[in-house]
């Protein structure tokens, strides 16, 4: 993005920001599925994340390059707020009366899909891991940053990227590793686990 757009950006352009929605959605909307593993959370958190961009547009800085580092930064935290505000919504369930149980068709629907289960797999591993690794492997891994955006974008030093990266990758390559060895992954799971294998730049 150009200087000139930053600065129409937090002048408040409509039409500056339509150019960034339609420049970084997508990618948007890819981080937050990783991070959320849900296609309906990740459009929320799409939704919400340029809502957000666009109460925080004065803080844009007139001078500098791609905002999509801004855009992914503002994306985690809304994933986490929206997680914490689920786990509420669950709690609040979880104390009402027991109502006549209905029969769950997901399970169905989900059973032709043919990755399901390496994805469950894949999803199980990432949730073994801290907050702080799925989010620094989420930005690094899938959406493409290297260690000094992702920490504009969380708002810690690049070293600190950097050692969460790497811990985050020996971890989920062992967790795959272990689930693999107990027969639990059948065939190649080379495009899966391919980006761990990278050495840190």
């Amino acid at each position: 993005m150009d200087t000139n757009l930053r600065r129409r950006i937090r002048a408040g352009d409509h039409g500056a920001f339509g150019d960034l929605f339609d420049a970084y959605a997508r990618a948007v909307y890819n981080h937050a599925y990783r991070l959320t593993g849900e296609w309906a959370s990740a459009e929320d958190v799409v939704s919400l994340t340029f809502l957000d961009a666009w109460r925080l547009r004065e803080r844009v800085d007139p001078e500098g390059g791609s905002l999509r580092p801004w855009l992914l930064g503002i994306a985690t935290n809304v994933t986490r707020n929206t997680r914490r505000a689920a786990r509420r919504y669950a709690a609040a369930v979880a104390r009402l009366p027991r109502g006549e149980s209905v029969r769950d068709f997901a399970d169905e629907v989900a059973g032709r899909v043919d990755d399901a289960a390496q994805l469950a797999l894949v999803r199980t591993a990432l949730e073994k891991l801290r907050r702080s690794e799925r989010e620094v492997l989420a930005l690094c891994v899938w959406s493409g940053l290297d260690c000094a955006a992702a920490a504009e974008a969380l708002g810690v030093p690049a070293g600190t990227v950097r050692s969460r990266l790497f811990r985050a990758r020996k971890k989920l390559a062992k967790y795959l590793e272990l689930a693999q060895s107990e027969g639990q992954m059948r065939g190649d799971r080379s495009r899966a686990v391919g980006p761990l294998r990278e050495e840190i730049r």
